[in-house]
């Protein structure tokens, strides 16, 4: 009896591994579809628009990340460097640099 539940435990267990990669990577998906489905609409295919929608998202969802903007951190990253050329080229100085900066990385 002993066995039984020592050999069940550990199919338990090596079940859960296998399955833990999916479950991570739903959400990744998911967010991938919201940002498509907004493009899409945003680009006037909505939902009436039948082939050419689907073809865009098939692309869309086919696409891999840019290796820059693969986390939030690289993303900030961009947008920091961005904000900063935009400060240096207007020759912002002191608080004044300090509050566009601010409204240029919430933007």
């Amino acid at each position: 009896m002993t066995k039984t539940a020592g050999i069940m435990v550990v199919s338990l267990f090596a079940l859960g591994l296998c399955v833990a990669p999916f479950a991570i990577a739903a959400p990744a998906q998911q967010n991938k579809m919201k940002t498509c489905n907004a493009e899409a609409t945003a680009k006037g295919l909505g939902e009436g628009k039948g082939d050419e929608r689907k073809a865009f998202m098939k692309e869309c969802l086919s696409a891999k990340p840019e290796k820059a903007t693969k986390t939030a951190a690289g993303g900030q990253q961009n947008k920091m460097k961005m904000c900063n050329k935009e400060a240096g080229a207007k020759k912002l100085k002191g608080d004044d640099r300090k509050t566009f900066m601010s409204t240029c990385l919430s933007s």
